[in-house]
């Protein structure tokens, strides 16, 4: 540690200006970005917990949140791991332009998903794509920390060639008797691992780990892939009090066929209208007219965009950043809520 460090100021959570100091592919469609603080900072945040860069693209602000895929117990820097998407905005930017010198503004840290909030004595990590990040930094922090975890990790990709932090893994299963990997691939097979061909089932769970049952389990990845897992396990008798999960969500694609004459309601924001149907969310309608909204998470978890409901009825799937207080006086997650009625909302509270 140099003499800078030592006397760091210590990031918690709010606004931090990063600066990119190193990149590297870990596949041929993801990267990952080492950040340090603009000024020295020493970073502190929860294993699983994510941040949120506002980045300026072509004149313009995006909210993205990715996982911090490096672990706490290495606090000087912090790496975010991201897939290069079809269309995707920030991703694609940040892969193609982000480079070692360049500087970004994050918020946070922030998440539920991690491993202060939620205990466990034995783990159980299954992760699908991209997903594998939140369950990358856990490991790191619970083999740095923790000696002797009890971690079984469960990774299911498109082929080898997909497998993030493979070497890495690796070296942590060889080097820690209670940490066993596994892998799921949909085509071809890996040497030197434990895998499965084809996607994930209740059989080679088992096989894979045995005492599932009795594990704690967290699960990050694809929507259609978190969907199958919970069932499966729900079906098996697991205890669901024990299975915890996470995903960000993708931005709304509205059909050409959904038109404004056959809305259902009406979203009314500072005297600007915008048909809705009852499917869309608020997210949409704000988004639709172009107006000033950070939408990071897109999944409920990251409180970004909060706004206030005037007058009207909504139906939320996800409150999880707001206080009772907030709640009461009408306060919603816009990515979350749907709307029952007519309503107006405010952007300004």
């Amino acid at each position: 540690m140099n003499s800078q460090q030592y006397h760091s100021a210590t990031w918690q959570h709010g606004e931090v200006r990063l600066k990119c100091v190193e990149r590297w592919q870990e596949t041929h469609d993801v990267t990952s970005f080492r950040f340090q603080g603009e000024h020295s900072v020493k970073f502190h945040f929860k294993p699983g917990q994510f941040i949120t860069l506002l980045l300026n693209i072509n004149g313009n602000v995006v909210a993205r949140s990715y996982t911090i895929s490096s672990s706490p117990s290495r606090p000087y820097s912090i790496v975010v791991t991201v897939k290069r998407i079809e269309a995707g905005v920030a991703s694609n930017y940040l892969i193609d332009h982000l480079q070692p010198g360049h500087s970004v503004t994050a918020s946070g840290p922030d998440g539920v998903f991690n491993l202060v909030d939620i205990e466990a004595k034995k783990y159980l990590f299954l992760s699908a794509g991209s997903g594998i990040t939140p369950m990358y930094s856990m490991s790191r922090w619970l083999t740095d920390t923790q000696i002797g975890s009890d971690i079984a990790f469960l990774h299911s990709a498109k082929t080898s060639k997909d497998l993030i932090f493979n070497q890495a893994l690796q070296q942590l299963s060889q080097r820690h008797e209670h940490f066993s990997l596994s892998y799921w691939l949909e085509e071809g097979e890996i040497s030197d691992v434990n895998s499965y061909q084809g996607r994930l089932s209740l059989d080679s769970l088992a096989s894979a780990a045995s005492d599932y049952k009795e594990r704690t389990i967290f699960v990050c990845g694809p929507a259609p892939y978190m969907r199958a897992v919970k069932v499966m396990l729900e079906q098996a008798g697991f205890d669901m009090s024990r299975y915890h999960q996470e995903s960000f969500g993708d931005a709304p694609v509205v059909s050409s066929q959904q038109s404004a004459a056959s809305a259902q309601f009406m979203l009314q924001i500072d005297g600007v209208k915008t048909p809705l149907f009852a499917e869309q969310s608020v997210l949409e309608g704000i988004e639709a007219e172009g107006l000033p909204i950070i939408a990071a998470c897109r999944s409920g978890v990251c409180g970004a965009c909060k706004c206030k409901v005037i007058k009207g009825e909504t139906v939320s799937s996800s409150s999880m950043t707001l206080s009772p207080a907030e709640i009461e006086q009408g306060y919603i997650l816009a990515c979350s809520t749907r709307l029952k009625s007519d309503v107006t909302l405010s952007l300004n509270e």
